[in-house]
């Protein structure tokens, strides 16, 4: 590689899982030792410096040319809808979005649905579809709670096991739309450094085909 490639990687569970499918298709980085709190990390030899932030800003580092390319999950790409290019499902961090709603809850359509959710945009977009009135109650976080205490009838929100609704008496309405954490660029990047990110690409690809995860 010519060129130098930032890459914004999400912090916590999907990051180790990103970094380990990064390792296996040789462009991984060491992952530092617990009270190492270095934010940005190297790899010398595939010229890839590695950003580690929060996943709610993977997309912001990579649509104002920060990073050149990310790891962001489709729920962030969705809520946020930054202008960049998605270049491929990654399979990994596999979960949905989902309304939820207490156990045995029955809909009233005549009256305003009241939905708390930290993705008021999906939520929208959703019942915007569903031609139903709603009443966005934005949280950012234990969304389960409020409709437990009657904030609101519903909620729209991750669902991964659906242990956290179940231990609240809470349950699955509806899936929205299943999630998965995708390979997104800079528009201006990839003009420039088309190379050295489709050889990365490229390099995912092979590996998650190769085990019949992707394709």
């Amino acid at each position: 590689m010519d060129k130098w490639i930032n890459i914004a990687l999400p912090k916590g569970r999907l990051g180790k899982k990103v970094n380990d499918l990064l390792r296996k298709s040789g462009y991984g980085y060491e992952e530092p030792s617990d009270d190492n709190r270095k934010l940005v990390l190297v790899n010398e030899d595939k010229k890839i410096r590695f950003f580690q932030v929060k996943p709610s800003d993977v997309t912001i580092y990579v649509e104002r040319g920060a990073a050149d390319v990310g790891i962001a999950g489709e729920d962030i790409i969705l809520e946020h809808e930054p202008d960049v290019y998605e270049l491929m499902d990654l399979g990994i961090g596999k979960c949905r979005m989902a309304e939820a709603a207490p156990k045995g809850w029955h809909e009233n359509s005549e009256r305003t649905l009241r939905v708390a959710t930290k993705f008021p945009n999906i939520a929208r977009t959703y019942f915007d579809g569903e031609n139903r009135d709603i009443d966005i109650i934005e949280l950012h976080g234990s969304i389960e709670l409020a409709p437990i205490v009657g904030l609101s009838d519903v909620i729209v929100d991750i669902v991964e096991t659906g242990t956290t609704l179940r231990e609240n008496d809470l349950e699955v309405v509806e899936t929205i739309v299943q999630i998965s954490a995708r390979l997104i660029a800079n528009k201006a990047s990839f003009q420039f450094k088309t190379e050295e990110i489709v050889a990365l690409r490229d390099a995912l690809a092979a590996e998650l085909w190769g085990k019949g995860e992707s394709k």
